[in-house]
């Protein structure tokens, strides 16, 4: 019997651990991914507006608290703060079959879970993104993240399916529970893992919060390729949340969709994910790092178009939605990728918890104003018509990276020398 020979990070079990509890709190995710809109929809009856604002708040937290986390994890280990997020991501969520239990489950208590939810990942996401560096040294950051990825992208193939038979035989409340006990595993995980994590850089003893937030700040703006990167995503995010206000009432009132065929469909559209992840090493090497990431936004707009021109009584209805999500997943997890690498890639060590908490406060902040937009358009032109719009702005965003970004010129990732991996 031939013996099966492991390659690349799969050789480091601190990576395996720190991917394994990733992927497991991934698969709770998607499924309250879908349990959450699904619940607000159907068993709330929420308006397009509601929507909005339960998209808006659930992300509202990046707006308010992103830049303070970044100096928080630059002063910190990152460990203690990635467990702290599971665990208290587990006990909001747990709120919701409780309060469906006692009868008292309404809007506000799925606005208050998801914001307690997003102001952990605010904090636990940024650390990870940091430790990944630590852990195994930047040069193997493409490696990382499409290993991650292709998790994450299984999980949303398989999860979805999952959360639509839950939501169908046990109610979208009870189907959360998933979520919460893949954060707790999560945890668990995660105090496995055995490598000595650096301490944190000194700082001198003088400097203020304020001074340490500017600094992330001014690295930003002063580097033309995070700025550039900075001011499409903010776009992108801008426009995917005025989808996400919509679709779900879009997908179950006009197109009747149920929970069992939503659930397909999103299983379905994982798949696209997963072929990203599995390609987008090569072709961020065939293409370029920055012309890839336009790639990636030509496909998530011609999605947001083909979700507005899904006919309704014309053939499958569920193989077309699927179809496009299966074209939007492709393109986000394409351009997350070398994103994520890119910006990684620039950052010295010292400044690497700022940047990134920098960066996902700028491209995250506007997603609330998306929601909250998406939701008004979707109540004054109806649920397509606001995918007609979010599709149109979605194309000429795609268009302005491929040809006028100046992320566009970055070919191969540039090489830091001061990361080393943490030592076991």
């Amino acid at each position: 019997m031939r013996r099966v020979r492991l390659t690349g990070l799969w050789r480091n079990p601190d990576f395996v651990r720190l991917w394994l509890a990733q992927g497991i709190s991934d698969f709770g995710s998607y499924i309250s991914h879908l349990a959450l809109p699904l619940t607000a929809a159907v068993l709330l009856h929420a308006t397009p507006m509601e929507m909005g604002v339960l998209s808006a708040i659930e992300v509202l937290p990046f707006a308010l608290f992103s830049l303070h986390a970044g100096v928080l994890i630059d002063r910190v280990r990152r460990m203690p703060l990635m467990m702290l997020r599971d665990i208290g991501c587990a006990l909001a969520l747990l709120t919701v079959p409780i309060a469906a239990g006692l009868g008292w489950l309404s809007m506000p208590v799925l606005w208050v879970v998801g914001f307690l939810c997003l102001s952990g990942e605010v904090v636990g996401g940024s650390a990870h993104q940091s430790y990944v560096a630590t852990l195994i040294g930047k040069d193997r950051l493409v490696e990382a993240h499409s290993k991650f990825m292709a998790t994450s992208s299984t999980a949303q193939v398989m999860a979805p399916g999952l959360a639509g038979i839950l939501i169908q035989w046990l109610s979208a409340p009870v189907a959360i529970l998933f979520n919460a006990s893949s954060f707790i595993a999560s945890a668990l995980i995660l105090r496995t893992i055995r490598a000595d994590e650096p301490a944190p850089a000194p700082r001198s003893d003088d400097s203020s919060v304020w001074e340490e937030i500017k600094a992330g700040l001014k690295l930003v703006w002063e580097m033309p390729l995070l700025r550039a990167f900075a001011i499409q995503t903010a776009c992108w995010q801008l426009l995917n949340y005025m989808l996400a206000a919509v679709l779900v009432l879009y997908a179950t009132r006009e197109l009747g969709m149920d929970a069992g065929r939503m659930g397909m469909s999103y299983m379905l559209g994982g798949l696209g994910s997963l072929t990203a992840a599995l390609s987008a090493g090569t072709l961020g090497r065939r293409l370029g790092i920055g012309p890839t990431v336009g790639w990636g936004f030509v496909a998530t707009s011609s999605a947001w178009l083909g979700f507005g021109l899904i006919p309704t009584g014309f053939g499958p209805t569920m193989l077309w939605f699927s179809l496009c999500q299966c074209l939007f997943s492709f393109g986000a997890t394409l351009f997350s990728i070398n994103y994520l690498a890119a910006r990684a890639a620039v950052t010295p060590d010292e400044l690497l918890g700022r940047m990134i908490a920098t960066m996902r406060f700028l491209t995250v902040a506007p997603a609330p104003l998306g929601a909250l937009l998406g939701g008004a358009l979707g109540t004054a032109l109806g649920l397509r018509g606001a995918l007609h719009v979010i599709g149109a702005l979605g194309a000429a965003l795609a268009w302005h990276a491929l040809r006028r970004s100046p992320a566009r010129h970055l070919l191969v990732l540039p090489k830091r020398v001061e990361s080393e991996p943490a030592t076991a």
